[in-house]
């Protein structure tokens, strides 16, 4: 029985970059020898254990067979006689196929540096050095995941390309319908973790390229081609903006809810009915509606869902808050529900900043929307509603009447607040 480190952690040594997760891939034994040595089994489709000690993952070696279209359809092997090629010719990457023995590891961090004996027999140090993403066999092709995951890496890996061979197999992948077959949770899996890279619009750009994105996210692939409004340079490409603007809100930290809401903000656009462009009134209705059935479709969790949609909705008003008056600000604060998820808010002006700034251009401009919408839900938060309701009762006001009186309450609170501040905070 010997003990490899695989996949990752070794790659991300190699690359100077920080260990994280460290995965192990025992050859030459059965589960039975890894129970009797307190493994702990965890895997249901292929034997992954848990170590007694440190409860790092161990899987025993094995070779995958795709027998049905899509993720779920494979045939697992694993037994003593399955050698340590074998597993790693399964993967997915050469830079992803690198193990090195459990003895030569060391210290997480620099195990490497201390010893070279690593197994390689795909190529993958030299694909590491040459800043390619290649395929490991055309066994690739058996799980469409993959698309995704090479995808994601590309996010990154930003300096990383893609093998010419690897994005032909990918193409004829997406051709013979494979992508069709990928479950949602798998998707949103993929999706939300390549949105949290450090340039999502790379893994975007790699499903462009394949066409897989027209299959999974035909409601974004529209969105190329298509000029942007008067107001927002019509020379600019919808997709391209979006790009941009997601792009920002990686180099801002943003959390995954906002990435989401500047990926999907503008996807109205794509559905813009001809003789209308290029204005695209009414494209946050229909970006709405599209919204939700992307949401639906993938399965994407409510935080996302619930933030994107008041982005997708509102951000037109946001961006021209600056002419409202108290009033009207804080109607549009109420229909953001700000009031009630002051924090959600503060996310949606981060949403709508990037989308202001997501031009070329513009990545360093200022967004005083957000510092003046910011003020109002301050002011408005500040009012004691259950006082101003006590006081239109016994004004003789009921139901909705005693609603107008904390509305007109809190305007006056973000006027005065306005007045404060200066000219500046108002306008």
């Amino acid at each position: 029985m010997k003990t490899y480190l695989v996949g990752g952690a070794v790659r991300d040594a190699l690359m100077g970059l920080p260990v994280q997760d460290r995965d192990w891939v025992v050859v030459g034994a059965t589960p039975q020898e890894l129970i009797d040595k307190g493994y702990l089994p965890v895997g249901r489709d292929f034997p992954v254990f848990l170590h007694p000690v440190s409860k790092e993952e161990y899987a025993l070696a094995r070779t995958e067979r795709n027998t049905a279209p899509g993720y779920r359809g494979f045939a697992v092997h694993a037994a003593p006689d399955v050698t340590l090629e074998d597993d790693l010719a399964r993967r997915d990457l050469t830079i992803n196929s690198i193990a090195v023995h459990a003895d030569s590891t060391g210290d997480r961090s620099d195990f490497v540096m201390q010893n070279g004996d690593l197994v390689d027999p795909y190529g993958g140090r030299q694909d590491i050095a040459a800043k390619v993403l290649r395929h490991v066999t055309p066994a690739f092709r058996e799980d469409p995941v993959r698309i995704l995951r090479l995808a994601r890496f590309a996010a990154r890996f930003t300096d990383f390309t893609v093998a010419p061979e690897t994005m032909s197999l990918m193409c004829q992948m997406v051709a013979d319908g494979e992508v069709d077959h990928l479950v949602a949770e798998r998707v949103w899996q993929e999706l939300s973790r390549g949105l949290m890279e450090a340039q999502p619009s790379r893994m975007f750009a790699v499903l462009r390229d394949c066409g897989a994105l027209a299959r999974l996210l035909p409601e974004l692939d529209r969105l190329w081609g298509v000029p942007q409004s008067t107001e927002h340079h019509p020379e600019v490409d919808t997709g391209v903006h979006v790009m941009l603007v997601l792009d920002l809100a990686a180099r801002l930290n943003a959390s995954l809810p906002v990435r989401f809401a500047c990926l999907t903000h503008d996807l109205g656009k794509g559905n813009t009915p001809a003789g209308v462009l290029p204005r695209h009134i009414g494209h946050e209705e229909r970006g709405v509606r599209l919204l939700k059935g992307l949401c639906q479709r993938l399965r994407v969790p409510v935080e996302c869902k619930e933030l994107a949609d008041v982005v997708a909705r509102e951000h037109g008003n946001i961006h021209r808050s600056g002419s409202l008056n108290a009033a009207a600000t804080v109607r549009l604060l109420e229909r953001c529900d700000a009031i009630r998820k002051p924090a959600r808010f503060t996310d949606v002006l981060q949403a709508c900043e990037c989308d202001a700034r997501g031009r070329l251009g513009f990545q360093d401009a200022a967004y005083p929307q957000a510092a003046r919408l910011a003020l109002a839900l301050q002011q408005a938060l500040s009012i004691a509603t259950d006082l101003i309701a006590a006081d239109a009762q016994l004004a003789g006001a009921t139901g909705p009447k005693i609603g107008e009186w904390i509305h007109k309450a809190r305007a006056q609170a973000v006027q005065a607040g306005w007045s404060i501040a200066g000219p500046d905070a108002g306008s």
